[in-house]
């Protein structure tokens, strides 16, 4: 009975002991939450460096792209119409030749002989047709075997002119003036009719085949100039016009076929070329453009970080914007920002109001602005 009120001492002890190391755990905590949390609100914000682009105007007009292929004007796989032995070869691989120039020769012994032999037997029907009219005129034979033998005249007559439009067909000629390719057959080779010979292509002027949506069908015009691009000259611009517009449109793609005319004066546009075509085709207007980078594309809405002097540092604040049409790495800014205002055009990541930056202006850190981009093809 003597050892109860001592336990119960004791208890009472231990628990004002808890209450005591406790309190002063938990109260040190708080006090370090404290004054932990009242130097980071208090702290400075950090320099944000970042690079920046001005809003610039500019003249910009509407335009399409799409891709097309160079054709040429005159273009054809050279071949043979009848049989024979190639004796002779007028050109070498790769040559410029005019129209009307012998490229090719067959053999032609046996259809000069049979030419030769119709000659003959024309002299011969000639000589007795012209016999046979003065009897007639003495009426010692019938009107039927005058007009018998004028018959032959004009049989053999034909004969002989389908022996010499054989004997031309051996003679192959350029049908039009161009270049040739790499020939497909050898001296000595025989030939059927229809072996591919050569290829030929004219040179100057070279169309370009390309096809746009209907929805552009209305913009289109003849004369109207467009601009392409090609992989094997990618610093230069090619220009040339509508020549032709296709009436129909295509019930599977949608699309209208077009083609254009280039002069082709320096014969840098070779037949099936690959080519990237950009058409103007509404009038130029006055717009306010920035680097996309720039922009920071929300479900609420696109946003800048304008960029302006306060208190001696450069703050950066978020600002509403709209936005148009894009090209390259340009974006149109119908509202929301003024020419001459200056914006972040990368770090926007690590930006937020009342940001204080600083801008690089390295040119190898500044984001590409280009409104007719041309990367390297590697």
């Amino acid at each position: 009975m003597a050892a109860q009120p001592s336990t119960t001492k004791r208890m009472i002890l231990m628990l004002v002991v808890s209450i005591i190391v406790f309190g002063l755990i938990f109260g040190y905590k708080a006090v370090g939450n404290y004054f932990m949390n009242d130097f980071f609100d208090n702290m400075p914000a950090p320099t944000v460096t970042i690079t920046a682009a001005e809003v610039e105007q500019q003249t910009w007009r509407e335009s399409v792209t799409t891709i097309g292929n160079f054709a040429a004007v005159n273009g054809t796989m050279l071949s043979v119409q009848v049989p024979g032995v190639i004796t002779e070869i007028h050109f070498a691989n790769g040559d410029e030749v005019q129209q009307g120039d012998v490229l090719f020769s067959l053999d032609t012994d046996i259809d000069v002989a049979e030419l030769e032999r119709l000659q003959a037997q024309l002299d011969i029907a000639t000589l007795e047709a012209a016999r046979l009219q003065r009897l007639a005129q003495s009426e010692s034979i019938s009107a039927s075997e005058l007009a018998r033998a004028e018959s032959e005249v004009a049989q053999v007559r034909a004969a002989l002119a389908a022996q010499q439009a054989l004997l031309q067909q051996k003679t192959i000629r350029a049908p039009f003036s161009g270049a040739l390719g790499i020939r497909r057959v050898n001296l000595g080779e025989y030939v059927a009719p229809g072996t591919q010979l050569v290829s030929l292509q004219s040179k100057a002027p070279i169309f370009l085949n390309f096809s746009l949506a209907e929805r552009y069908l209305g913009q289109l015009n003849l004369e109207q100039t467009l601009v392409a691009q090609v992989d094997s000259y990618p610093e230069q611009e090619f220009s040339g016009e509508i020549t032709a517009i296709s009436p129909d449109i295509s019930d599977t793609t949608r699309t209208v076929a077009v083609q254009a005319t280039f002069s082709n004066s320096e014969n840098r546009l070779k037949p099936g070329m690959f080519a990237r075509v950009e058409l103007a085709i509404n009038a130029p207007r006055e717009v306010l453009v920035i680097p996309r980078t720039a922009v920071q594309f929300n479900p609420f809405g696109n946003v800048v970080y304008l960029l302006e002097e306060k208190d001696g540092e450069l703050i950066a604040n978020q600002q509403l914007i709209r936005t148009g049409q894009v090209q390259g790495d340009l974006i149109e800014v119908t509202d929301g920002i003024q020419a001459g205002d200056r914006v972040a055009s990368s770090g926007l990541l690590k930006l937020r109001n009342n940001a204080v930056v600083k801008i690089n202006d390295d040119p190898s850190l500044q984001p590409p602005a280009d409104r007719n981009p041309r990367p390297v093809n590697e």
